[in-house]
């Protein structure tokens, strides 16, 4: 009701009343669309990578951090070297208003952290989260801590709105991270803020709910599925689509295989070939959007690039002579019955096709005896296989990118 009995008072009060009640349904109707694209199409992110490959292997002095694999209860953790500066990422947003962040999509992890507001000088000039700024924060502040290479990441949990493309996922537990000691150098000057992991809850640091399930939680009618597709060149950006599976992306048909635990996206290959010569049978694989390189058993690793004449450029790193390139065998990875080829030009890393160096894109990574061989899938086998994780049935799909 007016105070004044004024007409222009009157018509001032019904105005202001319109104008939230039209934001108020405006905020409504663009929620309604995201969810309807989500059902619809999915999210599509996308995906950047600050360095060549090439030029970090060739660096001796290239920053690595150890990614632990945990795969079975009370055993030792397995360590390898995951190449700092050339994973791929993508923006994320936290709180509200948002406080956006550029993150690793990381199917080898779980959880997802961003620096803290009072991270130490280790966090460099990154973008910090800071809990005061937002109106959806919730103050948690259990310790949080994994390790990399040479020390910790730490910090506490909080939890918060996450946004992903423009779907809100509200009450978010997240890790607010106050050491990154652990990630070095490299990380303060990397552009990439933090990790959203995409693996299973049973692997998540202090049981928190991953990203992908409290969004697939939320919003039931969302396929349950995120697919990646990662430019074939250094400066084709890639794409990761939550909710959906661009068919754009990908030739032929899906090959499904069924996952052998609920821990990372693990499944099982029948045989590693490099041309008509077997190599390798029977051993589970991990497909993680978060290592560089493919990474097997370091006798089998040596015994393909004795096999290629290959030279050690540093420690684990082989150097082939470029142009010999034409004549180097396929390398045929089966997994599900099928036979995926990668051609010479799929596993060996040459800056800008330019033959002047050329370096295998393999590493050597050995596990305990009670694991038994394991093999990595990393962004060398990504770049040449469109891969879609289907969580709603357990399984990984594999076709040639497009």
């Amino acid at each position: 009701m007016c105070i004044r009995d004024s007409c222009y008072c009157c018509l001032l009060c019904s105005l202001s009343f319109t104008i939230k009640e039209t934001m108020k349904a405006v905020c409504v109707l663009f929620l309604l669309a995201s969810i309807f694209a989500l059902a619809a199409m999915g999210i599509k992110i996308p995906l950047k990578r600050e360095k060549s490959l090439h030029s970090v292997l060739r660096d001796p002095h290239a920053r690595t951090q150890k990614r632990t694999y945990n795969l079975k209860a009370g055993g030792d953790p397995v360590e390898i070297d995951s190449f700092m500066g050339i994973q791929f990422y993508g923006p994320v947003s936290i709180g509200t208003p948002s406080q956006d962040f550029l993150v690793v999509y990381d199917t080898g992890s779980s959880n997802l952290w961003v620096p803290a507001a009072n991270c130490t000088t280790s966090c460099g000039l990154k973008p910090r989260y800071d809990a005061t700024r937002s109106s959806t924060y919730v103050a948690n502040g259990e310790p949080f801590a994994v390790l990399y290479g040479s020390g910790p990441v730490s910090g506490y949990m909080s939890q918060d709105t996450v946004t992903v493309g423009s779907i809100p996922v509200n009450g978010q537990p997240f890790a607010e991270v106050t050491n990154a000691t652990g990630l070095g150098m490299a990380f303060s000057v990397a552009k990439w803020a933090g990790i959203l992991g995409l693996a299973f809850p049973t692997i998540s640091v202090n049981h928190a709910t991953p990203v992908f399930n409290s969004m697939m939680n939320q919003y039931p009618n969302m396929d349950k599925v995120f697919s990646f597709y990662l430019g074939k060149t250094d400066a084709e950006h890639g794409e990761l689509n939550f909710g959906g599976i661009d068919k754009t992306k990908y030739t032929g048909e899906l090959t499904s295989v069924p996952l052998i635990a609920e821990n990372y996206w693990q499944t099982e290959m029948q045989s590693f070939a490099m041309g008509n010569q077997t190599i390798h049978t029977n051993a589970h694989i991990i497909v993680d959007s978060g290592t560089s390189l493919l990474t097997g058993p370091t006798a089998v690793v040596t015994q393909i690039a004795q096999m290629l004449g290959a030279n050690q450029l540093l420690p684990g790193r082989y150097l082939l002579d470029c142009s010999k390139i034409p004549t180097y065998p396929d390398m045929m990875i089966t997994i599900g019955g099928k036979t995926w080829v990668l051609k010479p030009e799929d596993y060996i890393i040459n800056a800008e096709n330019a033959n002047v160096e050329c370096i295998l894109g393999m590493m050597g990574m050995d596990m305990p005896p009670n694991v038994g061989p394991l093999w990595i899938m990393g962004d060398v086998f990504m770049k040449k296989v469109f891969t879609v994780f289907d969580y709603g049935q357990k399984m990984l799909h594999f076709a040639y990118a497009a």
